[in-house]
């Protein structure tokens, strides 16, 4: 059985003092909270304050990138060490915002990835297609192409570490969001890709996170798909009293179709 788990994206929002009133509150609502793994992502700035605040509670502390050398003459870049050193035990690459800004490609996804395993922190891996990818029917191409790329040289003994977030890049801040059946399509895909690379039990283990506009609304619905394993919240993760609701999902049982 896969333990659900809820990451809320900050992005680049929230000065240090509000990073740690969110922080708080969210560390307060959900102090009770044991049968669903929360992360929160803040900005660099924030993320040795707001770990402070999270040490010895439920929530844990996220990068929202890194980078893959450990030190040097990388001006500008942050590395995994520094980012444990500070509390963080999951790190989100290959966000689309990433690839789409920054041109950042598979290859640099990985070797950013294998930083994070080798250090013993949680990789929270993204991949995703944009609208015009989907629309020429190139959908599972690039999925395919994108994990494959990302998991190169990682062995299964390190896929324990790996969580995957399955992000529709049309579907991210626009308000718009995959169908539930959509969305599970594309989980379900990736899970076949899992265990054609690593087997039976990696592939059911791996949990998959879907992420794209989710709200207290619809992650109920989400989270009912067999595949979909938590999610990977931008814009609802920044009030505490809808990320808090969506951390409490309640489960309910996919209809079946008439």
């Amino acid at each position: 059985m896969r333990k659900p788990l809820i990451a809320g994206n900050w992005k680049l929002h929230n000065t240090v003092e509000q990073s740690c009133q969110l922080a708080q509150a969210l560390v307060n609502d959900l102090s009770d909270v044991t049968e669903t793994e929360i992360v929160i992502a803040p900005v660099f700035t924030a993320l040795s304050e707001v770990g402070k605040i999270c040490t010895e509670s439920p929530v844990q502390l996220a990068a929202q990138n890194c980078h893959c050398m450990d030190d040097g003459a990388y001006t500008g870049e942050v590395s995994v060490p520094l980012l444990a050193d500070v509390g963080c035990s999951h790190i989100i690459v290959g966000h689309s915002e990433r690839r789409q800004y920054f041109g950042e490609t598979d290859h640099f996804v990985n070797v950013k990835a294998r930083a994070i395993l080798k250090h013993g922190l949680t990789a929270i891996i993204c991949v995703g297609e944009t609208l015009e990818q989907r629309e020429s029917g190139e959908l599972f191409e690039v999925i395919a192409a994108q994990i494959r790329g990302a998991l190169e040289e990682i062995t299964a003994e390190q896929m324990a570490q790996v969580v995957l977030a399955y992000e529709p890049v049309w579907a991210i801040g626009t308000g718009k969001t995959a169908s539930c059946e959509e969305a599970e399509e594309v989980h379900a895909y990736i899970r076949g890709l899992l265990h054609g690379s690593f087997g039976t039990d990696i592939a059911s283990q791996c949990r998959i996170l879907y992420g794209g506009s989710v709200k207290p609304g619809n992650i109920s619905e989400l989270m009912a798909e067999e595949d979909i394993d938590g999610a990977l919240v931008g814009g609802a993760s920044l009030k505490a009293e809808d990320f808090s609701a969506i951390v409490r999902f309640k489960k309910s049982l996919k209809m079946a179709p008439h």
